[in-house]
């Protein structure tokens, strides 16, 4: 499973290619990811400019101003930027086509990954609730991992 540095790493390697793009088409070959993607994806997203790409946890949100398209790489996925579209290979999924003529593809072999819209204008999601505040914040310091340590017998890890 992509870890944490891992999907920064992807997140640093595709946002100068993708972010101030305008999005042409989205292109879903493989609707059954773990969650299932929603039909409305490739509606709400296609002519949206990508303002920002944003890692929270080890989800990527692609941002534009009506939503984000929400991606967990699960266990064997991965977030690749061409400079031209190519043929899909057998597990590519999901194609986000740039009007710059790049590709946004996710590739991902075993189905444990997951592609979700989520609109400006409702509350933030419920798989994005339940995470800590990112290591790097200022949220995350010695008061907050005191208060959350409080109670508790189990390892650090």
């Amino acid at each position: 499973m992509p870890e944490l540095p891992e999907v920064e790493t992807t997140r640093r390697g595709i946002a100068p290619h993708i972010q101030g793009q305008r999005v042409a088409e989205v292109v879903v070959r493989n609707y059954k990811l773990r969650y299932g993607v929603p039909k409305s994806l490739e509606l709400e997203f296609a002519g949206q400019t990508i303002d920002e790409v944003v890692r929270r946890g080890k989800y990527l949100l692609l941002q534009s101003t009506v939503g984000s398209m929400m991606i967990h790489l699960g266990m064997s996925g991965s977030l690749r930027y061409l400079n031209e579209t190519k043929s899909p290979n057998k597990h590519d999924h999901v194609d986000v086509l740039l009007k710059n003529g790049g590709c946004l593809r996710l590739h991902d072999p075993r189905r444990f990954g997951s592609v979700l819209w989520l609109r400006s204008d409702e509350p933030e999601h419920a798989l994005l609730k339940k995470i800590g505040p990112e290591p790097l914040s200022d949220e995350f310091d010695g008061y907050h991992l005191h208060h959350r340590s409080r109670g508790r017998n189990t390892a650090v890890r």
